[in-house]
């Protein structure tokens, strides 16, 4: 079955690009586009793509605004920020505005099929590339709070391993290889992770793996 793709870049040869490296992955197809975060609305509305690969800067309405515009109207809508921006700051504001994947726009066909198919399977994706730049974003966060660590977690060692992997911005194929284990063994010991912390997101566990001095700038 065929996973369809609306494309928000305000650049046409960017989104030429795009399109192209789209053409050489299977399972995948383009089915609009939108050169300004103000048409994505109205694009989403009439197409309903399973995924939408969104641009952050554009000349009138910022990938921010419209992503944030696009959840309220579709809370379960699955975007994967396509952007040159690496400031943490804004890397963070995206995560927690409801992206479900990051990824730099030199990105290859390779990366750009892996977090394609993590989001087709309901998961979310970190560009290792930006990975550390997170990380160092939510330990400063987590500086402001000066409650001691309670390791209150009761997550289990291979558990721990896993969510390690994860926040480092490891797909579930990639840890499995790395862990010799099953796709279906570490999807169930992910799900379980998430319903144990109840946090459902990239930017959640990085900020409690750091808080939880699960993993630190040095690992």
């Amino acid at each position: 079955m065929t996973c369809n793709l609306l494309l928000v870049d305000d650049h046409a040869l960017i989104r030429a690009g795009v399109r192209a490296l789209i053409l050489d992955i299977p399972g995948y197809a383009v089915v609009g586009e939108a050169s300004d975060g103000a048409q994505l609305l109205e694009k989403f509305c009439a197409l309903q793509p399973d995924i939408v690969l969104l641009d952050l800067s554009m000349k009138h309405t910022g990938g921010l605004d419209a992503l944030q515009q696009l959840k309220r109207a579709y809370p379960k809508c699955k975007v994967l920020i396509l952007s040159m921006h690496t400031d943490p700051e804004m890397i963070m504001r995206a995560l927690e505005s409801g992206a479900h994947g990051y990824l730099l726009k030199d990105t290859t066909a390779n990366e750009l099929e892996h977090a394609l198919l993590a989001l087709r399977n309901n998961e979310r994706y970190l560009s290792p590339a930006i990975a550390h730049t997170v990380i160092n974003q939510a330990l400063i966060r987590s500086q402001d709070s000066s409650a001691p660590v309670a390791h209150s977690h009761n997550l289990t060692a291979r558990q721990l391993e896993i969510l390690r992997l994860i926040v480092r911005g490891k797909s579930t194929r990639e840890i499995a290889h790395g862990l010799g284990l099953s796709i279906k063994t570490v999807e169930a010991h992910r799900s379980q992770i998430m319903k144990r912390l109840q946090i459902f997101d990239v930017a959640g566990l990085v900020l409690f793996a750091v808080r939880e001095q699960i993993i630190s700038l040095d690992d």
